[in-house]
């Protein structure tokens, strides 16, 4: 095996263990063991834990993020939010264990950055989007970052929620999550009030 091939090889037995087990519930020794290599080739390769776990992390937020962003550009509003829901849940059911990784809490800080710091950089750029369409209705464009949050924070624990339930099928998911956005966005009150009293 070229060490190309040995470092993906260690690459993808750590993912494995790391979706199953998390961080701290996985050792150099196992991803060694599995990989049937000695400890220290995985130091070699990786400096430890801490470094396999690190590119494992970054790797997956670049796959997530670029599947993301690539649906943000152009089109319908509703078209980008449907694209979007659909490339987050596409990559919960395609790459769970990835998913699985990066919902939890990271211990390491990665290059690239944590889960929520992923989706800060995600409603940054649904927020661009969102400040245009106010601005051509009349709403405030100050909150247009209010709202990029709560969309993508809504269409991200759904997707957290939809990693172990996988029912009803993605799409559907999608559909809803759409319905529930879009319908309330169309009919927003350019002043709302609570109307508790």
């Amino acid at each position: 095996m070229t060490g190309a091939e040995r470092r993906q090889q260690l690459l993808n037995v750590a993912r494995a263990l790391f979706a199953e087990k998390g961080f701290d519930g996985t050792s150099v020794e196992e991803i060694a063991h599995r990989a049937s290599v000695s400890k220290p080739v995985v130091y070699e390769h990786f400096g430890g834990k801490e470094g396999i776990y690190a590119v494992v992390v970054d790797r997956e937020m670049r796959v997530l993020l670029d599947r993301m962003v690539s649906t943000l550009h152009g089109g319908h509003p509703r078209a980008m939010l449907e694209s979007a829901a659909s490339a987050l849940l596409g990559y919960v059911e395609e790459s769970h264990e990835g998913f699985r990784i990066l919902v939890r809490d990271s211990p390491v800080a990665s290059s690239t950055g944590t889960f929520s710091t992923l989706l800060n950089d995600i409603a940054g750029q649904v927020e661009h989007i969102l400040g245009q369409q106010f601005a051509e209705r009349g709403y405030d464009e100050k909150l247009a970052a209010l709202y990029s949050q709560a969309l993508v924070g809504m269409v991200a624990l759904t997707g957290q929620w939809w990693l172990d339930a996988r029912k009803p099928k993605r799409d559907e998911v999608a559909a809803h999550l759409v319905n529930l956005a879009w319908n309330g966005l169309s009919h927003l009150e350019d002043r709302p009030r609570l109307r508790l009293n």
